[in-house]
Order: C-alpha cells, then sequence, then structure tokens
C-alpha cells in the first residue's frame, strides 16, 4: 500500500501504482477537476504518474504560480505542434518558460513574420479545442539517444541532461519531443493565449552557431487574464522609461558607449534628490559612508571569489604589466577598508555603506534602457557582526528596506529567501548556519517569504524584496546576503572578549539595487508624473501678459530662495498655450499670474491632474510646497 499525507496532515492508503490524478479523485472530484500536476515528496509530476511507498503529497492547480507556469510549458508544446504542422520542415530545438510566458527556438530557413502569427494561433486553437490528452514516454539515455538519432539539437540537449531517465512528451497526430516535464493532462486545459513576437537566437548563444528563430508567445488561465495582460503593456509601452526619459530630456545613450547612461541636469535632480534622502535615511539607521576605487588588481579578485565564479561578466585591464579588473561589486574594496585598522567587538556592528561604480559584461542583446546597463551605481554597504547580532542586524536592514520603498509608495513587498547553490563556496555547516539565521530574521518580522531553493549567491545564501509597480509588475530590487566565507578568505578578524582573534560575520545588502535601474523603474511607476519631492521642475509660472513679468520674475527668486524648483515662461503665447505644454511636460504645479496676483502677493495655481484652479497667498503655497516635499507626500492636491 502507498501512504499519501496531504497538506493538512491526513493522511490516504491506497493501492501501489495508482496514478497521482486517481488519488486527487479520491480527494475530491472538484479538486480532480481543476488539477494540472501533482507534487510527490516535493518534485512536480504529472497526473499519470505511479505512486508508491510514503510520499508527500500536494495538488496543483492553475491558481498557483506553478500550475500557471505548467500551462504555458504545455501551451509552449502546442505552438511547436501549430507551427510544425503548418511548416513541416521546420526543426524544433527547445522551447522553455520565460517570465509571463514561452519561447520555442525553431531551425527552419523560411521566416515566420509577425502575419503568419495569426493562422498558428488558429491552427493553436484547434489543438486545444480538441482537448487531446499529453502523455510522457520514459526511456534511457542510451535508447534516447537512438530515438533521436540524426537530430543534433535533440541528441545535445540529451547530452546536457542530468540524469539517466529521459523523457519525451506527446500529443495530438504524432508530435512528440524531448521535454523534462510536466505538462497539464490534456490541451484543453490550457486558457488564453497569444503569439508575442519573433527574433533571432545563436543555439546556446554561441555566435559561432547557425542563427535560429525563436517564436515568443504568452498562456494565462483564462481569456480575461490575457486581455488584462495585453492591456497592461499596451499601457506600458505609454510609460516606457526610455520614451519618457527623451520627452523630459532626463537621460541619453549614444554609440560610443553601449550600455552606459549619461544622465542630462533633469535627469541628475532625480538621481541627487534620491542620493539625499538614501544618505539622510542611513544616517538614521548608523551607516557610514566609504567609497572605493573601481580598478583593483586581479589577485584581490581571485582571492575574493570573483575570479573563479564572475570573471566571464568582468571588465579587465593592464597597467605597468599588472592585470587589474573593473570592479563588478563593491565588496572587496569594503573588505580592505575594514582591515585597514585592528577592531574590538566592541566597535560592533560596523556598518559602512557605498554608492559604489560598477561594471558589468552585459550581452548587447539584452541591454535595456536604463533598466539593464553595462554601467551602475549600487546602493551597497556591508555590515561587520558578531554571529550572535545577525539576527538584529538582518531585522534592522529590512525595516530601513520598508521604511525607503514607502517613501516611494511601493508598500506591496514580496520577500524570497536564496539557498545554496551548485556552484558556491564554503562549507555546507558555514551555509546551514548562514540560511537559518535569515530564516529566523524574517520570521521575527512575521514576514512570509518563498524559497527559492539552489538560487543564492556564490558566497552565501540571500533575501531577495520584489516591489510591484502600479501596472502590477513585479521588480527586485533589495537584497540582503549573508557572508561568512569572505571574511576568512581576506583574513579579516577581530579582537573578542575573550581576548582571542575571531572572523566578523559579513552582510552585504542593497537596497534600491542599481540607481539607474530604479530610475528607470520610477519613470515607468510614475509615466513620468513624479511626486513633487522628486520632479525635476516641480513648478513653472505662467504669465498672462508681459504686464505681470516684474511680479513673475520677483516670485521666481522668492521660491528658489525658498529651495523650490521652479521655471518661468515669459513667452508671448496666450496663456492657454504655457499651460498645454506645462501639463505635457507633466509640470506639478502652474503658477498662472497677472495684474490680480501681482496686486495681493498670490498665484492661481493649477494642480497636475486637479481640475478646479486655486488661488493662495504666494507665503500659503510655499509653506504647502516644502511641507509635502519634507514628508515625501504623492498627494499635490493643496
Amino acid at each position: 500500500m502507498a501512504q499519501i499525507t496531504l497538506p493538512d496532515g491526513k493522511v490516504l492508503n491506497v493501492d501501489d501504482g495508482l496514478k497521482a490524478g486517481q488519488v486527487v479523485e479520491k480527494i475530491g472530484k472538484r479538486l480532480a477537476q481543476d488539477a494540472l500536476a501533482v507534487k510527490i515528496n516535493g518534485q512536480l509530476a504529472d497526473l499519470d504518474t505511479p505512486v508508491s511507498g510514503q510520499i508527500a503529497f500536494h495538488v496543483i492547480t492553475n491558481n498557483s504560480k506553478e500550475g500557471l507556469e505548467i500551462i504555458r510549458h504545455s501551451c509552449a508544446h502546442v505552438m511547436a505542434e501549430a507551427i510544425c504542422s503548418l511548416w513541416p520542415k521546420a526543426e524544433l530545438v527547445y522551447g522553455p518558460t520565460i517570465d509571463d510566458g514561452f519561447y520555442y527556438d525553431i531551425d527552419f530557413d523560411e521566416p515566420i513574420r509577425p502575419e503568419d502569427f495569426a493562422k498558428i494561433e488558429k491552427k493553436m486553437a484547434e489543438i486545444i479545442a480538441a482537448n487531446l490528452p499529453i502523455s510522457r514516454k520514459e526511456f534511457s539515455r542510451e535508447q534516447a539517444l537512438l530515438h533521436v538519432a540524426g537530430n543534433k539539437y535533440k541528441v545535445d540537449n540529451i547530452n546536457r541532461a542530468q540524469g539517466e531517465t529521459i523523457s519525451f512528451y506527446s500529443h495530438g497526430q504524432g508530435f512528440e519531443d524531448l521535454c523534462r516535464g510536466p505538462h497539464v493532462p490534456s490541451t484543453g486545459k490550457i486558457g488564453g493565449f497569444k503569439i508575442m513576437s519573433v527574433a533571432g537566437a545563436y543555439w546556446h548563444g554561441d555566435a559561432t552557431q547557425k542563427m535560429l528563430q525563436r517564436v515568443y508567445g504568452t498562456a494565462w488561465r483564462n481569456q480575461k487574464e490575457l486581455d488584462d495582460y495585453l492591456t497592461m503593456l499596451e499601457e506600458a509601452k505609454k510609460r516606457d522609461h526610455r520614451v519618457i526619459g527623451k520627452q523630459m530630456d532626463l537621460f541619453s545613450f549614444h554609440d560610443e558607449g553601449p550600455g552606459f547612461a549619461f544622465f542630462h541636469p533633469k535627469g541628475m535632480v532625480i538621481w541627487n534628490a534620491i542620493t539625499d534622502f538614501w544618505r539622510s535615511v542611513h544616517k538614521k539607521y548608523d551607516y557610514q559612508e566609504i567609497k572605493t576605487p573601481i580598478i583593483l588588481n586581479q589577485q584581490l579578485w581571485k582571492l575574493s571569489g570573483h575570479w573563479d565564479n564572475y570573471k566571464e561578466n568582468m571588465y579587465f585591464t593592464t597597467v605597468d604589466d599588472v592585470g587589474y579588473a573593473i570592479k563588478p561589486m563593491n565588496c572587496p574594496g569594503g573588505c580592505l577598508v575594514y582591515a585597514n585598522k585592528q577592531h574590538s567587538y566592541r566597535e560592533f556592528p560596523i556598518r559602512n555603506a557605498e554608492l559604489g561604480l560598477v561594471h558589468r559584461h552585459e550581452a548587447s542583446g539584452v541591454m535595456h534602457g536604463l533598466v539593464r546597463v553595462r554601467q551602475f551605481t549600487q546602493d551597497d554597504a556591508h555590515i561587520f557582526c558578531t554571529e550572535d547580532q545577525i539576527e538584529d542586524e538582518i531585522v534592522g536592514v529590512i525595516n530601513l528596506i520598508f521604511e525607503i520603498y514607502s517613501a516611494f509608495g511601493f508598500e506591496n513587498i514580496r520577500i524570497e529567501l536564496s539557498t545554496k547553490p551548485e556552484k558556491h563556496i564554503g562549507s555546507d555547516e558555514i551555509w546551514e548556519v548562514s540560511t537559518n539565521a535569515l530564516k529566523r530574521a524574517l520570521e521575527r518580522k512575521e514576514i512570509k517569504y518563498q524559497v527559492n531553493e539552489g538560487d543564492g549567491a556564490f558566497y552565501g545564501p540571500k533575501i531577495d524584496c520584489h516591489i510591484q509597480d502600479c501596472l502590477k509588475r513585479s521588480w527586485q530590487l533589495g537584497t540582503i546576503q549573508l557572508d561568512f566565507s569572505m571574511p576568512k578568505r581576506f583574513g579579516l578578524v577581530y579582537t573578542a572578549k575573550d581576548n582571542t582573534e575571531k572572523t566578523p560575520v559579513m552582510i552585504h545588502r542593497a537596497i534600491l539595487g542599481s540607481f539607474e535601474r530604479f530610475i528607470g523603474i520610477l519613470i515607468e511607476h510614475f509615466g513620468g508624473e513624479f511626486p513633487l519631492w522628486l520632479a525635476p521642475e516641480q513648478m513653472r509660472i505662467l504669465t498672462i501678459s508681459e504686464k505681470s513679468n516684474d511680479y513673475a520674475q520677483s516670485l521666481l527668486a522668492k521660491l528658489k530662495a525658498a529651495d523650490l524648483r521652479c521655471s518661468l515662461d515669459t513667452s508671448d503665447e496666450k496663456i492657454g498655450s504655457k499651460i498645454m505644454r506645462a501639463y505635457t511636460e507633466k509640470m506639478p504645479y502652474m503658477l498662472v499670474v497677472g495684474p490680480k496676483e501681482a496686486e495681493t502677493d498670490s498665484v492661481n495655481v493649477r494642480i497636475r491632474g486637479g481640475k478646479d484652479p486655486v488661488m493662495m497667498k504666494v507665503d500659503e503655497f510655499v509653506a504647502l510646497a516644502k511641507n509635502k516635499i519634507a514628508e515625501k507626500q504623492r498627494d499635490l492636491n493643496l
């Protein structure tokens, strides 16, 4: 008999060899209708998988993230069948899921064009409507290689696959492809879908290999979710930070430095506003600010472990016949600052923050405006402490993160804990101690978190923070990484209470991640309509006629003296045109002045997004505006 333990602790005894789907039917008929797959002892499996022995059993439906990913994986196979039925000479390479969808790489000399998408989708709809069962076949590695003999892509995929059991999935009239699975039980379980785009892609990213066609698609639980997603994409196009950044003259990119952003005066206003706020919060949490060089001897990077684990992402140079590397991370420099003098446990915790300029070699095909660049400023910090201080320090960092995010209006924060990866440094014991310390801190804060097994940094486990923008897109920003290994590599020590030398614990952490990327996210989140404290230009004075120019000039001087970012439009255009231009440039406040305002020392305030203008005394307006800036208010209403 198989002993099935359900998530609620209930135990079912069933015959050995019973299929997982049949077990689900015993749990409940409605659940069986909704089931897409199962988890057996933590591993995803198809509903056709036989059960035996003592197992933990969890049913996967489309209401879960895993269920949606399985739908997308199955939809990729449906798309592949549709393409092969329309173009029989097309040769499939592989088709994984990605964020919000999937793709398939295809070797086919005839180009697939956007105008072909409709007929592919029509064929896919027919396959889904037929509700064809999806079945799995398993082979030994040797059998699998014989099964695909002559297909270089499949032979290569099998040779790269782990384990000795190789699986294939089939459905419809003879469609089959090599795949790890699992899949939905039948094609009818796939909801709304759409082909999104087609692009070129080299096999395994190797430019010496043949260019393949990569067809992208998306799939959702139902048509409504698909429609909502497509609407979001349309809205995202309107908010594209690259377009708004150009319109507002915030930044630019040039062929002379691909992947390197050029910030313009207005863009630097935003940058400096964020920097000033960042520094004020870090002062409150007792951080000291440091600065380390961007080029350091390559021996340092060998010592830190970056040479063995991160070399392909680094830039190198030679100075006086000695090898140097441009830093991709700030931590080794932070270690050298710590090592510059002796330390005692009485100094701990030491919190050193750095706005460090780093360089990472990103492939040209993945760069995207400010959100994926080759040079960026990381708001880094390194905390040195004792083991018994770890939990308090992690809690302190979490508090700091939530305070900073809240100022920008990001309240929906998702936390992930990533554990030891396959490629790592340090002992298993150190990794266990580190991971448990992070777990305890999260549990102390009563924060729900998702565990990502094997996704930690090479030197330690980490906590990642994801925010959600106004379009409900998720962005990974902050990270907290616990490191027992690097301090040992650098020989960092402190004098403990018992007068012996011990190795400190090192906590790496960043809050915004990359200033460049964060500004790109903010531009899209606000659609360029920044809150007052971040707006490059907070207000503009608009004169009704030249008779008011003298008053406008004196008003401009008064507002600037109050440290408000203000400009003046005294052009000969009609006031309606001036107001329209200011609206187009996303001005928070438009201060219309004429003879009446000059006589009463007042301003007629038009508020971005507001319906009716507000008349008020200048001093009253200045006080209200400065208060909104000081409190980081996002509401412009006066």
